[in-house]
Formats: structure tokens, sequence, C-alpha cells
């Protein structure tokens, strides 16, 4: 059996760490945020995520999972050791890799035998040889020589169903030139491998590639259904009806076919961005990508101009908000549609009074700026009473069920945008509300 360290304790790598755990594999998981560390040892779970907090508590009781700051001995203890560390957006749309690089420099500093070292972070195009040379090089300054393999395993989460992606995954990518380190990776994932998941092994260069175009096609559909559902507007179609035959062709699929605000979340807007930043540096710009990422962030102010307009300008007007994370079953808040949305308004002269069931600490700071024009609320009844219009901006199973009765009664005025297109048509405006959708 094989002992895992997994460094940084972020959404990729605490699922990581927990989830190999339960695998039955000895975790340690290394961060250097200290206080972080202490909370998890308390049961008390950095991030949102259905479901992960009894699996880390069982498997911490069963000794197989632990936290720690000190990332010398999680190396020196570890045959493989994933680096799961944040890859932030530059200025200039390429991925920030300074932690990926010092993790890197210390792991090489800690060596004391093979080991095999693991990029789980999104990284672009090159980064393998990076964390190649930065190993060779800090070892050749202390004179140490062990062997050691570099790996590409990028991650295919979806926050709010990254254990079951993690344990029924479509495809494992295991990027290596090295049969040594493709054989324990194999089995590090023996149970996915016993379960006949598809593994895919390639070289480094092509896994790093497969993350990228992965994200960057699944954003291209999104966008690709809002463009559509905007013209389908003005022609007077219905983007759904749409969708739904278009989701019957097998070429197609029905996945990533729903209209509504654009895309958020910590991957998307991210990857596409650094893969058109890659494009361009090797004079090979991916010029489908360059436009969604200019038409997602379009998407988003188009909503705020169609909330504006219908409501003949909202200066004075109170707004319901039902919604405010990226997507349900997650209190990510990175890149969500709901911060330029409510930006755009408040600028407009709009007031809030907002409810989300995760995500509102997480609200608070980010919407600091016009946390004065916002009534944090403790649920979406008393969100909506009194305002003069309802906006849903994030599909969360609740929000489906309205009490429409009740909820018309509440509003000042009847108009009901929903920006998921999540009611029917028909329904709402049998109860007599002003039922703005997308692509309808």
């Amino acid at each position: 059996m094989y002992n895992i360290a997994v460094v940084g304790t972020g959404y990729v790598g605490l699922v990581t760490g927990t989830c190999l755990s339960d695998f039955g594999l000895n975790v340690i998981c290394v961060d250097n945020n200290r206080e972080k560390i202490e909370k998890i040892k308390e049961g008390i779970i950095p991030i949102y995520e259905p479901g992960l907090e009894g699996i880390i508590e069982r498997n911490a009781y069963y000794k197989r999972l632990s936290f720690t700051t000190d990332i010398k001995s999680a190396v020196e203890e570890s045959d493989v050791i994933f680096i799961a560390v944040g890859t932030p957006p530059a200025e200039d749309g390429s991925a920030d890799l300074r932690y990926v690089k010092e993790v890197a420099a210390d792991i090489a500093k800690y060596m004391n035998g093979y080991k095999i070292i693991v990029n789980k972070s999104t990284v672009p195009v090159g980064t393998g040889r990076i964390v190649t040379e930065i190993i060779k090089g800090e070892m050749e300054k202390k004179d140490i020589k062990h062997d050691y393999d570099v790996v590409s395993n990028p991650e295919f989460l979806r926050e709010g169903s990254a254990l079951y992606d993690f344990t029924h995954p479509d495809r494992v990518v295991i990027g290596t030139q090295s049969q040594r380190a493709r054989d324990i990776m194999r089995n590090v994932y023996r149970v996915l491998y016993l379960n006949e998941t598809p593994f895919v092994e390639t070289n480094i260069e092509t896994a790093e590639m497969i993350k990228y175009a992965s994200n960057a096609f699944l954003a291209m559909k999104i966008t690709f259904i809002n463009e559509v559902a905007n013209l389908c507007e003005k022609v007077g179609a219905n983007v759904q009806h749409v969708a739904k035959a278009m989701g019957r062709d097998g070429r197609i699929s029905s996945k990533f076919l729903h209209s509504g605000p654009g895309y958020g979340g910590s991957c998307f807007p991210k990857d596409t961005k650094a893969l058109a930043k890659t494009g361009r540096d090797n004079a090979s710009p991916i010029t489908l990508i360059e436009t969604t990422v200019k038409a997602n962030e379009n998407q988003k102010r188009l909503m705020a101009e169609k909330i504006v307009s219908s409501l003949d300008g909202v200066k004075g007007k109170e707004l319901a908000v039902l919604g405010l994370s990226f997507k349900p079953r997650t209190d990510d808040m990175r890149e969500a549609p709901s911060i330029t949305i409510l930006n755009e308004l408040a600028e407009k002269g709009a007031k809030f009074k907002v409810y989300d069931p995760v995500a509102m600490e997480e609200a608070k700071l980010v919407f600091e700026n016009i946390n004065d024009k916002i009534d944090y609320c403790k649920d979406e009844y008393e969100a909506i009473k009194g305002s003069d219009a309802l906006i849903i901006i994030t599909e969360w199973n609740q929000f489906r069920n309205l009490d429409l009765d009740r909820v018309k009664g509440d509003l000042k005025q009847t108009y009901f945008f929903d920006l998921r297109n999540i009611y029917e048509r028909e329904l709402l405006e049998q109860r007599g509300f002003k039922y703005i959708a997308v692509g309808q």
C-alpha cells in the first residue's frame, strides 16, 4: 500500500485526499495555513460540499486521513505527492503558477527516496516540465540525488457533485513517460481500475491539454445555447424546445444545453482564459474560446439589461434575488453571474433583498462595495415580501416549487424573472405573473 500526501486543502485537494483515504489509502493532507488545518481537525470544513464532512470524520477516525502543516514530514513519509494548490488567473488571463512552483521546490528539499509528484492542480501545458526542472535544480543545489517522476493527473470535479465525480469518473487521465509511475498510479486508483473506469494513459503535455480542452468545450457549449436563446427571443422561438431537440441528437447530447445568465465558478472562467492565453502565446489562437469568454461576460450584462428594460428602470425599486452562488449545492461565489447582475442593477439605483441557502457569508464579502443596498434575508419568502420583482439567479431545488399564491400576494408587482427557466410560462401567466425567462 502506498502512502499519499496531498499538498493544498482547497476544493480539489480536500476532496482528493478524502476520497483516496476512503479507498483505503493512508493520506496526509498538507497546508501552510495553520488556522485552516486546526479547524479541519476540529471538524470545521472550509468548503461546502454535500457529504464531505462525514467522509472526513470517518477516515480521520480510522486514522487513514490526517492533516498537518509540516510538509517536510509529509514528503518524507509519502510515496506519491499530489500538488493541489490554487492556480488563480493573472491579469493577462494566464494561470498563476507561483504556488505550484513553491510546492515543487519544497518537495525537492525534503525528498528522501523515489517519489512520484502528481500535478492535480489545473495547470497550462508545459507545467510538468517546469516542475521537473524545479525539482532537478533544487536537488543539484543540495547535492542530493533521488529518482522521481512527474505525472499529470487532472481533476474533473463538479462542485456540488465532487464526491460522486471522484468515485464514479468518466475517465482517469494519467500523463507520464514513466512505466514505473504509470503502474503506481494505477494502484493508487486501483478501486476505480477494478470497477473498469476508462484510463487514458498519455504523455504529460497531452494530459494537461485534456483538462483545458474539456472545460473550454463545455463553456463554449453553454455560451452557444445562451446566444441561441438571445436570438430565440428576437424571432419568437423557444430555446427550451430547441435545446431539447438538439439534445436528442447523440452527437450533441443534452448536457450543458441549458440557457441562463452565463457560466461562473472556479473552473470555466479561469480555464477558458488560460487556454486562450496559451493559444496566443504559441501563435495558434483558439478564436472560438476567445469569443466564448467575451460572449459569457456579455450574457451576464444582458440579464441586467433585461431586468431594467422590463421594469422601465430600477431606480428606487427593491428586488428580491434568490440564489447568489454560481450554481446550486455550493457556496462558491467566484465569477458568479449574480455579481455582475447585482452590481449593474445597483449602479442604476436598485436595492435588493437576497437569499441563498449556503452562500450568504461569501456573498457579504463579494458584495462589500454594495452591502449598504442589500438586505440579507432568512429565507426566500422574507426576500420576496414587499419587493417590486422576483429574480431567480441560481436554481436551488427549493426555488423550483415556490408557493406561487404566496409569492404573488407578497410582491408589490408581479414581475417574475426566471433566469434559469425552471418554471413554465403558461403556469406563471395563468397565475397573473409577468413572466420573463431566457430565450422564450
